[in-house]
């Protein structure tokens, strides 16, 4: 049972299927008593979802509390039948998005006793999930991407441009402890895994289509076609770990040591517009044949169909700790942990063409890429400390803590974008506003005087073979006749569209943390524990990524007024975009929580905890792909030139409650209460790209009161400087930051308060000499909500301010000033969040179970 209503709204297709159907069994017993064991268990889980609940509008108004967008029904048919007609594809629906979820899992487990002082255990898991997602929000190449998604109140997709994704993974491990002496252990455990992910897609091979609706303003209005990031996209990842330690107790001290050893290979598919891509200004556009904004295509060179791009390490780590018990009170813990990590470069080639690049530094010292190495081997070094102190020496107050350096894993999939954007494993033709005719091949240069004759070849529709297919052969054939590299050797190279790098001096990400906690057993007469626990750490090694190819922000034109953002000029880059993985030691994060347990009786328990956190950065790397990951963070002066912020994935503040009874007739009751704010983070930005670097992230400046009355910060019309304004005061972010820049990730969306109850009796059931237990549970998730819908429901920003863009730059005046439009939708009236209505999971759920325990 469940509901199906937020906020006294039915969920569009809450009840077409509500089903989540589980098969599984379990099966466990010894091989040879008392020797040898085995557990098998095995599952399989089926549920029916849609992935995406937008839908067309019949009268082209846009109803963002419904899902409705301002894409017409009617256009959406028209553009269906003219590609089907035209080109023989099919779209797929534009009204239905079945996206049905699946999950198997299975686990075997035997368990051998060799000896008494020697055990084994092996270990097999299966598991493969397969899931639905809407296409690729905004993300394009060889021009300005829309600020809209493709999904949402401006635009709409068909089913076939969604995508699936497939998750496999085998892994396997071989676990021996010995116990050698009464004093002297080892463990010794051998890992395998292997996680292949890939992408796949309901629809024919045809390129993705991208549709304006007119206006020039870069605002997306309909997509269709193969999805544009899915064609021949696939991670294949295999590792092994093999660790050995040993633990030996010698008096009060407790000493462990031991090797690691680890080896990483990963495999990355991955070609952007793998069908082709094209983007039109408008419907009529696209209908009549003329010429297109962008045209992409990513395609292996020599006619390889599936380039891939590997990365391999081996990684060696030695450690050793010992827990030193100095007092009967204090205990003492420090350590140290060495790890090496040792690159194989036998699978990169160093593109001669990239590398004769010229690129400058901040201080205009010159530097060159080479995309023939991964970073030299480097030792990191990881020293630690902790203690313990019983404080009265009764166990009554403890204060704990410790310090040191700790080291994280690498971002693998930033790697592998080396050699996938290094040129020598297939070539991205990117044309559009963003392309740079002197960066087009020289073959092509030869023939085309400009890019608008470049562009001009692809007027008449899309690209067809002889039967009039819009295929991979015959855009691909298109670009050879054009002067298109098809094949590459290292000695010459080619410059791709844009280059992906590590810099040769990056480092494992490593942090500096601090924690220090006390727990007190408060002097009453039953257990009643308070701990306070903080932490602090400090950023060391973290993961950033820049472009080489911007010029310092540092000398260019400003805007007069409040808002002096820098302004791009046309030749902001100084070549070929490159995207350079690095490392930054600027970012913090701390957190503090305090913990109450207590048992007033032996039928109840009562437990409740805060916690609050904080984590700066200056990147999250929100993608998978460089450009996104350097994109997706929004800024004043562009993404070279963040500053910390918010960390985009952080519940800032939660609160969590618990109350257990039971009794001796077998009845077990459940009370559980949970409270956070954040979780969904947001940024307020501009509409558009407002300082021209090409990226509409441009964080919005927030002017006093006073700017906006001497005319340091200028609206369009009476109208949008009285909206804007009025939302100002009226939202608790904006009126305390006025003067400011908006900081990235900062706006959270409201308390969510939600109470789950749960009742269970136990039943006795005799089976021969044997009692076991029959129990009869009923449970009720988010139980609020079934009193009132609007309760115990999470509040996402509103989908009419568009991700929290509310306010559009237009021109700049004769006085050098910009000048400000507000989107209609901004104003005091109108909800900054709202409920989400189109998640059933918010819903009150009601379960009533029965299991069997044998004793």
């Amino acid at each position: 049972m469940r509901g199906s209503a937020v906020a006294h709204e039915q969920i569009a297709t809450a009840r077409d299927k509500d089903r989540t159907t589980t098969y599984g069994f379990t099966l466990g017993g010894p091989i040879i008593k008392d020797k040898l064991f085995f557990f098998v268990n095995g599952e399989m889980v089926k549920t029916p979802t849609v992935a995406n609940r937008w839908r067309a509008s019949t009268d082209g108004v846009a109803d963002p509390d419904n899902y409705i967008s301002r894409t017409t029904q009617a256009d959406m048919q028209r553009v269906s039948d003219f590609v089907r007609e035209r080109y023989g594809y099919n779209t797929g629906s534009y009204t239905n998005f079945p996206a049905d979820q699946n999950n198997y899992k299975l686990l075997a487990r035997i368990d051998y006793n060799i000896t008494d002082r020697h055990h084994l255990a092996a270990r097999y898991n299966y598991t493969k999930n397969n899931y639905w997602v809407s296409p690729n929000a905004s993300s394009m190449d060889g021009g300005t991407r829309s600020p809209y998604s493709r999904m949402s109140q401006y635009s709409m997709a068909f089913a076939n441009s969604m995508y699936g994704m497939d998750n496999l993974v085998h892994s396997a491990s071989i676990d021996l402890n010995s116990r050698l002496t009464d004093n002297l252990s080892n463990q010794l455990l051998v890992a395998f895994a292997k996680k292949d992910d890939i992408r796949s897609s309901n629809s024919s091979e045809f390129p993705f289509i991208d549709i304006q609706d007119g206006t020039g303003n870069n605002i997306q209005y309909m997509s269709l076609g193969y999805e544009l990031f899915t064609w021949n996209n696939a991670v294949h990842s295999t590792s092994w770990n093999i660790k050995d330690d040993i633990n030996y107790y010698l008096g009060s001290h407790k000493i462990m040591a031991g090797v690691s050893y680890e080896h990483q290979m990963d495999d990355n598919q991955y070609m952007r517009n793998g069908t082709g891509y094209y983007r039109y200004r408008s419907i009529d556009d696209f209908l009549n044949g003329a010429t297109p904004e962008v045209v992409c295509l990513t395609y292996g060179y020599d006619g390889e169909q599936k380039p891939a791009a590997r990365v391999q390490y081996n990684k060696l780590g030695i450690y050793a700790q010992d827990d030193w018990n100095i007092t009967d009170r204090f205990k003492l813990t420090y350590g140290l942990r060495i790890d090496g990590l040792f690159f194989n470069n036998g699978d990169l080639m160093t593109n001669a063409a990239i590398k004769a690049l010229d690129y400058y530094d901040q201080d205009g010292d010159l530097r060159h890429i080479d995309t023939g190495k991964w970073p030299s081997a480097n030792i990191i070094f990881s020293p630690r400390v902790g203690f313990t102190w019983d404080v009265l020496g009764d166990k009554s107050l403890k204060l704990r803590g410790g310090t040191g350096l700790f080291s994280g894993r690498l971002p693998l999939v930033f790697f592998t974008n080396m050699p996938t954007n290094g040129g020598l494993v297939q070539y991205q033709a990117q044309l559009g506003p963003s392309t740079r005719y002197n960066n087009l091949p020289a073959d092509v240069r030869a023939k085309y005087s400009d890019m608008a004759a470049v562009m001009g070849e692809f007027a008449g529709g899309l690209v067809t073979d002889a039967n009039g297919n819009a295929n991979i052969a015959a855009l691909q054939q298109k670009l050879f006749t054009m002067g298109f590299p098809q094949t590459v050797s290292p000695e010459d190279g080619t410059v791709p569209s844009s280059i992906s790098a590590v810099d040769d001096k990056f480092k494992m990400p490593q942090v500096w943390k601090t924690s220090l906690a006390l727990d007190y057993q408060l002097p009453v007469a039953f257990p009643f524990t308070v701990s306070v626990e903080g932490l602090f750490e400090k950023t060391l090694n973290a993961t950033t990524i820049s472009d080489w190819s911007m010029l310092p922000v540092e000398g260019y034109a400003r805007w007069n007024g409040a808002d002096n953002r820098p302004i791009f000029p046309a030749d902001f880059r100084s070549g070929t975009k490159a995207f350079i993985l690095s490392n930054t030691n600027k970012g913090y994060h701390w957190m503090a929580n305090i913990t109450l347990n207590a048992e007033p009786a032996k039928w109840i328990s009562l437990m409740a905890a805060y916690t609050h956190t904080v984590r700066k950065e200056l990147t999250s790397m929100p993608g998978s792909n460089a450009e996104s990951a350097f994109t997706y963070v929004p800024g004043m002066a562009g993404p070279n030139n963040l500053k910390l912020h918010n960390a985009y994935n952080v519940t800032p503040d939660r609160f969590i409650a618990n109350a257990t009874v039971h009794d001796k007739s077998g009845n077990h009751y459940s009370l559980f209460y949970e409270t956070w704010r954040g979780g969904y983070n947001y940024s307020y930005m501009m509409a558009n790209d407002m300082n021209g670097d090409g990226y509409a992230y441009d964080a919005l400046y927030i002017p006093t009161d006073a700017e906006v009355a001497n005319g340091q910060f200028r609206f369009a019309s009476a109208g949008d400087q009285e909206r804007f304004m009025n939302y100002v005061h009226n939202d608790s972010y904006l009126k305390n930051h006025q003067g400011e820049y908006a900081e990235a990730y900062s706006i959270y969306n409201p308390w969510v308060h939600r109470v789950d109850i749960g009742y269970k009796h136990d039943f006795t059931v005799k089976a021969g000499k044997t009692k076991n237990t029959l129990q009869l549970g009923f449970d009720v998730k988010n139980v609020l909500n079934l009193f009132n819908s609007s309760w115990g429901v999470s509040k996402y920003m509103n989908p009419a301010l568009n991700e929290g863009r509310i306010l559009k730059y237009e021109s700049t005046d004769a006085q050098g000033y910009p000048v400000f439009s507000t989107p209609k939708a901004v104003g005091s009236d109108i909800k900054t969040f709202v409920p989400y209505k189109g998640n059933i999971g918010q819903c009150w759920y009601a379960s009533i179970g029965v299991r069997y325990i044998f004793n």
